[in-house]
Order: structure tokens, then C-alpha cells, then sequence
């Protein structure tokens, strides 16, 4: 178990893991990386069970990065974490690093899939969910994925076959930043009411703030505790860019380009906050 305090600590290191890797591109998903990353804290920080020097460990909880383009933010979690060594981040995204831009589950220790098509994680995570219990195997099945991969119809495809087979041992955590890259989700194609429309799948729903950590904690613990035989769904409302006020104030922060001396500004900012919040 992780207290309060060590989470968000573990959420301060990850963002500012995310935006070291983004300087050295000058670009990238760093607004997703921001926002997150307090869901990720939890995840690796309190709620999953793995082993950094295992990561094939075969008791491991498995954790999908459906929206492949999230790899920067899912590499700082796996730094934070122990299953990479924090001296990798300085190759994020060179010619033979083992941190390629959209994730790579050939090259990275502890990425599940390739991702980069959206919508591919959930039918995924439905058959490793099913394959898991079928060897009696008690992990669960975390996928992350956007709400951009809402629009794709092989997401409700598998979450009807998810809730049809009963997968009590999988967890979907959804990103509702309602950015993507046409323009604002929602305005892209319209969602709601998100929440009813996954209980009607018969999924078990959360809707939580995901940049609160005592909310996100609750909801993990919710999650896995359940005793009905659905799969459960926690749908995180979080902001794009969290913690670094110039970048939660872009108009449009899908894909950024941070100038040279905005990068230092962005992790002056984070070490500024955190020592304020331990000080406090």
C-alpha cells in the first residue's frame, strides 16, 4: 500500500521523467503525459502487482497502452517503477533505443502491445482476460486507452464480448481529456453519457476526477475488490498538460512543440509545486 503523500511523488517523478524525454525531441504527447500521470502513479505505485526485475513474471497484472502514442507518459511510469533505468530516457525515440516514440512491445521491458492503431487494446485485453482464466491465472487485465478510441467500433465490440464472458478480471481506464487531434472529443464525435452507455454493456462503471489521487486510489481499490462476475470500467475526467500552468492553458495541446527554454520553465514549475506540497 502507498500513502497519499508517496503517490504524489510518484506522480511529480513521472511527469517530470515525461517532459526530460520530451526535451530531448523537443516534441511530442507531453500534454497526455501530464495528464496521466496520476492514474499511472496509482496503478504501478499502489494498485498492480509485477515484479521490476520480472517483468514476464507469469503472475503479473497485465497493463495494455492501447493509445500507443501515450508510450512517453507509460515509459516514466515503467522508470518510476524499476523495470527501466532512468539513464534510458536520454535515447527516447533515437535510432535503436529501446524507447521508440509509439509503443513497441518487441523492443520495451514491460509493454504488453504495439500500440498505435487506437482501438486495438480492449479486444486484446478481452482475450488475454479470457486466456488468464482459463490456466486459473488470478491477474488482472488493466487497459489503458483513450477517449479518442470511444469513436471506434471495435471498442464496443469488445465490450460487449467482455461483459458476455462475465471477465471479472479486467479493468478498462479511460482518459477523458476530450482532446484529439480533429479538435475536441466530444465535438468530434459525441460520447455521452458515458457512464450509462458502459452500464448498458453491463459493465460495472466509476467516473472519477483523474488528477485527484485519493479519487483514482478509491476507484482501483473499487475496482478490484468487486465481487460481480462484469468487468469494470473507471473513466478518468483529467487535464491535458496537468501541473504546468502554460501548457494546461494551450488551446490545442494533442501533439506540442515546446520551445528550447520552455522545457526547464515546465520542470521549474513541477520541483516548484512539489516542494510547496511537501513543505505544507
Amino acid at each position: 500500500m502507498s500513502d497519499s503523500s508517496t503517490l504524489s511523488e510518484r506522480a511529480y517523478r513521472i511527469r517530470r521523467y515525461a517532459l526530460r524525454m520530451g526535451e530531448v525531441q523537443g516534441q511530442g504527447y507531453i500534454g497526455q503525459a501530464l495528464g496521466w500521470a496520476d492514474v499511472l502513479a496509482v496503478a504501478y505505485g499502489h494498485a498492480m502487482h509485477y515484479r521490476p526485475e520480472d517483468p514476464q513474471w507469469e503472475s503479473r497484472d497485465r497493463f495494455l497502452l492501447s493509445h500507443g502514442h501515450y508510450a512517453i507518459a507509460f515509459y516514466a511510469a515503467l522508470i518510476e517503477a524499476g523495470i527501466i533505468a532512468e539513464e534510458e530516457l536520454d535515447t527516447y525515440g533515437s535510432d535503436d533505443s529501446r524507447l521508440p516514440m509509439s509503443g513497441m512491445a518487441t523492443y520495451t521491458p514491460g509493454m504488453e502491445m504495439s500500440g498505435g492503431s487506437l482501438g486495438q487494446g480492449l479486444p486484446i485485453a478481452v482475450g488475454m482476460a479470457l486466456g488468464l482464466r482459463q490456466k486459473n491465472n488470478p491477474a488482472f487485465v488493466y487497459n489503458s486507452m483513450s477517449d479518442g478510441e470511444l469513436d471506434e467500433g471495435s471498442t464496443w465490440e469488445a465490450a460487449m464480448s467482455a461483459s458476455h464472458h462475465g471477465l471479472a478480471n479486467l479493468i478498462c481506464l479511460v482518459d477523458i481529456n476530450n482532446q484529439q487531434a480533429d479538435g475536441p472529443s466530444g465535438k468530434v464525435l459525441g460520447f455521452e453519457p458515458l457512464a450509462d452507455k458502459w452500464a448498458a454493456f453491463g459493465w460495472h462503471v466509476q467516473r472519477v476526477d483523474g488528477n485527484d489521487l485519493q479519487a483514482v486510489t478509491r476507484a482501483f481499490d473499487t475496482a478490484r475488490a468487486l465481487h460481480e462476475r462484469k468487468p469494470r470500467v473507471i473513466l478518468f475526467d483529467t487535464l491535458m498538460g496537468k501541473g504546468v500552468p502554460f501548457l494546461e492553458q494551450r488551446e490545442k495541446n494533442h501533439f506540442i512543440r515546446v520551445d528550447p527554454p520552455e522545457w526547464q520553465q515546465a520542470i521549474d514549475f513541477l520541483d516548484q509545486s512539489q516542494t510547496e506540497g511537501v513543505a505544507s
